[in-house]
């Protein structure tokens, strides 16, 4: 796509994290998989770390309908203080023993810059949520995490102001990022946000960096997660972050936008239409063998 001329000056005075000539594409590497080339990668897990049988039953799952991250909350934070606040460091053990059984890399929140040091002993990838957006503080610890960083856009936050952060993160000397349209609040009320499509091809022109989109937190309705990943999918994002669990209806949190698994994997079949996928993997007993691609 072609920028728009009043582009210029808006987004390239961000030089770190700017499309120019020279620096057209960020491709991002984790363990064997790589974000930001040619396949489409798909993260997704319950929003929270609840329990190891959760977990497993989840990774296994996601796994074998061809996601290749597992994404869990170890660290939420809640906007009522009654609500469940994860299990920190006992649920990033979790993850990680998810990682070691089913092969997936794993992406997890963190909230403070005290946390950035254990977060990252057990993550792949570090996400900064969207309350986090412009917690600067934390985006410059981030810079030197050694690990590639999840942005999600704030939910009132211009792209504009979604570069400024990644250009902080760079700054600190970090500049594996991934972008993520969320939503973001508008005056609608018919969806828990207002999911910015039209953010995906704008950052994509503007940016070398990869964007990824969520449609659960974008939407707040399961029926229109999947529809969303597939428009997702067809305007050209390099991914989608999706939640997942066993029993939706019981997760401990944002249950009414948390996909089963059968519908998973419903989801990921209908993307196959449409994206070509990262090579996945199959669980087979104890072993995971690696699977070509699409079917």
């Amino acid at each position: 796509m072609a920028p728009n001329s009043q582009w210029n000056g808006q987004f390239s005075r961000f030089d770190l994290v700017a499309k120019t000539a020279e620096r057209c594409r960020t491709v991002i590497h984790i363990r064997e998989l790589t974000i930001g080339d040619s396949a489409f990668v798909v993260m997704a897990g319950p929003c929270a770390v609840e329990s190891e049988q959760q977990l497993l039953t989840t990774a296994e799952a996601i796994a074998q309908a061809g996601a290749q991250v597992l994404r869990g909350g170890a660290f939420k934070p809640r906007s009522s203080p009654y609500s469940f606040q994860g299990l920190g460091v006992d649920g990033l053990k979790l993850l990680s023993k998810a990682r070691r059984e089913t092969g997936l890399a794993i992406v997890t929140e963190v909230m403070s810059e005290e946390d950035v040091d254990i977060v990252a002993e057990y993550a792949d990838i570090m996400q900064v949520g969207t309350r986090s957006m412009e917690n600067y503080s934390l985006l410059e610890a981030l810079g030197g995490c050694g690990r590639p960083v999840l942005l999600k856009r704030g939910m009132t936050a211009r792209l504009e102001e979604l570069l400024q952060s990644a250009q902080i993160i760079a700054e600190a000397g970090n500049p594996e990022i991934i972008l993520c349209e969320r939503g973001i609040r508008t005056f609608e009320t018919a969806t828990r946000n207002t999911l910015d499509l039209a953010a995906v091809p704008v950052l994509k022109t503007v940016s070398h960096l990869p964007v990824i989109v969520d449609p659960s937190h974008g939407t707040g309705i399961r029926c229109l997660v999947p529809l969303m990943a597939r428009a997702a999918a067809v305007i050209g994002s390099d991914g989608l972050l999706i939640e997942a669990h066993p029993t939706p209806e019981k997760a401990w949190s944002d249950a009414a936008q948390t996909l089963s698994l059968e519908e998973f994997d419903e989801m990921m079949r209908d993307l196959r239409r449409y994206v070509h996928f990262a090579p996945v993997f199959d669980i087979v007993g104890p072993q995971l063998l690696v699977a070509g691609g699409p079917n």
